[in-house]
């Protein structure tokens, strides 16, 4: 167990929101990590609001509901928050009922259509072409989105993460090395909407009349979720559940104000508070 040093977990102590990363920093695959489900109880019994705050666009946020309940972790809509549902809010700004083609799964689809975008079948000129997480790639798709990008489409995509991990020590390719591909075919490289990007966190911290020096953010990417926080001016918290090593964190620039085995190394600093 990493031992938080005092300085440390009485920041972990102070904090009044928390942002968490879901994908190698509460669960791996359908396994949850060890002390998330106790850490979550925890914020609860003290009445600390929580979010998980994902990049992961290959489901919807409803869907991840679902999911973080049956694994184990009480969560309603007010407790999710994802990258689709932040390119849905940007899109719906740039321009109401926007044309989009969308490189990534159906529950993504359903996300942006939430939010009042027409989703096309990539035939004829779209407003913009969305990329995003997509488990259910083809070569059609792919075909379809480079077409639209050398046509000129505005080009977001939800995340900028190179993989997914699943457990086991595997990784997947997500939509950082999507984008990647797209890059190399047609030279054009997205706006990315998610992490690193602190809009989410910012957006949050104003939903939730908490200032940022009372917000934590806890993910397992130097890239993406510390960015985000440090970005956001937010307190940053890595774990080393999931991509991130601790040989990464000490090449990285990128520098976590914490750095833990797990979640469950910050259980006594989250545990010691008032109920």
């Amino acid at each position: 167990m990493t031992i938080l040093s005092k300085r440390a977990a009485e920041r972990i102590g102070q904090t009044r929101l928390f942002l968490l990363d879901l994908d190698g920093t509460v669960y791996l695959g359908n396994r949850l990590i060890n002390g998330a489900a106790a850490f979550i109880e925890n914020l609860r019994r003290r009445n600390i609001p929580y979010v998980f705050l994902t990049n992961n666009s290959s489901e919807c946020a409803a869907g991840y509901v679902k999911k973080i309940n049956r694994i184990g972790i009480p969560a309603g809509r007010d407790n999710v928050f994802t990258s689709g549902q932040a390119a849905g809010m940007w899109l719906a700004r740039k321009k109401r009922g926007a044309l989009v083609y969308v490189l990534g799964t159906a529950a993504l689809r359903r996300e942006l259509a939430s939010y009042g975008c027409r989703i096309s079948d990539g035939r004829g000129r779209v407003d913009f072409m969305v990329a995003g997480f997509d488990t259910e790639l083809n070569y059609k798709k792919l075909l379809i989105a480079c077409e639209l990008l050398d046509k000129g489409a505005g080009y977001i995509a939800t995340n900028p993460d190179w993989v997914c991990p699943v457990g086991g020590g595997r990784y997947i390719p997500d939509c950082g090395s999507m984008c990647f591909m797209l890059e190399r075919a047609t030279g054009r490289k997205p706006l990315v909407i998610g992490k690193p990007r602190p809009d989410m966190v910012r957006l949050l911290c104003a939903k939730h009349g908490v200032a940022p020096g009372r917000c934590a953010m806890i993910g397992d990417r130097l890239y993406t979720d510390i960015a985000a926080g440090k970005n956001a001016g937010v307190l940053s918290v890595c774990v080393l559940s999931g991509e991130t090593t601790a040989a990464d964190v000490r090449k990285s620039t990128i520098k976590p104000d914490i750095v833990v085995r797990s979640i469950d190394d910050l259980n006594p600093a989250v545990s010691s508070g008032p109920p």
